[in-house]
């Protein structure tokens, strides 16, 4: 009886699975497949250990993802951008509204990585030769958007010139938050001169005349929402980066200690340094005044 019913059940779970794909494209032949279209053969071979230690696949995956992850974060980076540009700001909020979910994303990325011990990644660190994660390319394009230029994160680069080039484009360029003090100035808000016309290769320095802006858009909000949205937008994409940084420095540090990092960096020593940059430096001082 007990046989006689299990072979029912496989019939009718066979009968189940064929009623499933009535109707649904089984033979692909000629055809664009799911993993066609996600270029899913290519994706998941580009995961190559260099040696035999099971945890280097968690490193080179979460890595991975997370570059996949800020691809996405620049591509609705660069619509915000494009956005406060023309002045229309509906639009570049829902842009900062999926940052912010990639930012989580990112954040969270960390635990999965600290589930690693410093044995653990000892014993494959000698495969990773001098690459690091100083050498993103894609990392160094997010903080020029942001602000924090430095020409010295140009020269990892140099040989590849299809990273280069667009992140010269990028030192050279205004960041989202020259976009943005350009946008207060033409909606007729005091923006110092200087600070309009500055060199936007050099990272922005805090200003009083800046700083009273913004304040008078937080106190009138009722009269100029948008930018006093906007204002807090930005906010919030640099809290989120101070938690993606702080978190890469605790996991730093949980695994390989105070160890120089791989590639020439100084480690958690860098990592630290890193932690203490404002990219919008009044949005976070004119809080103490209002």
């Amino acid at each position: 009886m007990l046989r006689a019913g299990a072979n029912s059940f496989k019939l009718q779970t066979s009968r189940g699975a064929a009623a499933m794909t009535d109707g649904v494209h089984t033979d692909f032949k000629g055809a664009m497949s799911y993993g066609d279209y996600l270029g899913l053969a290519d994706l998941l071979a580009v995961q190559k250990p260099r040696s035999e230690q099971h945890d280097e696949l968690l490193f080179i995956v979460i890595h991975q993802v997370q570059e996949l992850w800020m691809k996405l974060f620049l591509h609705e980076l660069d619509a915000a951008m494009a956005c406060i540009r023309a002045d229309d700001l509906g639009p570049a909020f829902k842009n900062f509204a999926r940052c912010a979910r990639v930012q989580e994303q990112l954040v969270r990325a960390w635990d999965v990585l600290s589930t690693m011990t410093p044995a653990d990644y000892l014993a494959f660190r000698d495969a990773l030769g001098r690459s690091s994660g100083f050498q993103s390319f894609q990392y160094r394009m997010l903080e020029f958007k942001l602000g924090a230029k430095d020409p010295v994160m140009l020269r990892p680069h140099v040989h590849r010139p299809e990273w280069h080039d667009p992140l010269l484009a990028a030192y050279e360029a205004p960041s989202i938050y020259d976009e943005a003090l350009r946008l207060l100035a033409r909606r007729g808000l005091p923006v110092p001169d200087e600070v309009l016309t500055r060199d936007v290769t050099s990272p922005h320095s805090p200003h009083p005349g800046v700083e009273a802006v913004w304040e008078e858009v937080y106190r009138h909000s009722g009269e100029t929402f948008d930018l006093y949205e906007l204002a807090e937008e930005l906010v919030d994409l640099e809290d989120l980066m101070r938690q993606w940084r702080f978190r890469h420095v605790t996991t730093v540090e949980r695994i390989i200690g105070m160890r120089g990092g791989t590639g020439g960096s100084s480690g958690v020593h860098y990592l630290r340094r890193v932690l203490e940059h404002s990219f919008f430096p009044e949005l976070w001082s004119l809080r103490t005044k209002l």
